[in-house]
Parts: structure tokens; sequence; C-alpha cells
């Protein structure tokens, strides 16, 4: 749980540590647009957080992108359709069909952060 008032990118870590240490199984996060707390949470290894728009991209991010992050945007989200995307998210079992491919996102994923880190010069934090 984060606090009220907490920033977006404070925000987005805290629920994405809590996902990839395992003490949730998934998480929800939000802010005006959605893009900004998505990205904060992306950037935790082992999260894989979509920002949706609706039920059925909900229902997809689960069983098609094992998503363990639902992302929203307030501004442009009624409170209704918010309530829709939570519950096909959160009921929506991942296909293990769809392994393959999760499994080519999730090496993708470390070989560009291995890439980064070795582009760096000796003295870069």
């Amino acid at each position: 749980m984060v606090a009220d008032g907490a920033d977006w990118p404070d925000t987005g870590r805290a629920v994405g540590e809590a996902v990839a240490r395992g003490r949730a199984s998934m998480g929800i996060v939000s802010c005006t647009t959605g893009t900004g707390v998505a990205m904060a949470a992306n950037k935790v290894p082992g999260v894989r957080a979509a920002l949706c728009t609706d039920a059925y991209t909900a229902r997809g991010a689960r069983e098609w992108n094992d998503a363990n992050v639902l992302a929203l945007g307030l501004r442009l989200t009624s409170p209704a359709i918010a309530r829709e995307m939570v519950e096909a998210f959160l009921s929506t079992a991942f296909d293990p069909e769809e392994a393959p491919l999760v499994a080519r996102v999730e090496t993708a994923v470390r070989g560009r952060e291995r890439t980064k880190r070795s582009e760096r010069s000796p003295g870069d934090p």
C-alpha cells in the first residue's frame, strides 16, 4: 500500500517492488494519464505493468502478456470503466501457451539492460 499524496514515481516503484518481491501477486497503480506510473513500475525487474484503457485491454494484458501490474489513467477513466478493468484484470488467468513470447520479451529486456551497463563509462554511476 502506498500513502496518499505519494508521487507517482515512488508509487510505481513501491508497487512494482511489492509484486517483484512476492509481497503481492498483482498490483494496481494510477496517475493522471497512467503512463508515468506504468513506466516507473516497469523499471523494477520482474514487473510487467500494462497501461489499459478498458476491460478488453486489461483482460488481454493478463491473458496474453502475463501482466502483473495494471496501470490506470485517472483523467479519462470513469469509475465504472475503472471497476470493469480491475475486475477483468484480477479475474483473468495467464494463458500458458503465451509463455514462450513472454519469455522472449524478458530476454530482450535483460539484453537491453546488459547493453546499457556495458555502454557506461568507468566513472558513470
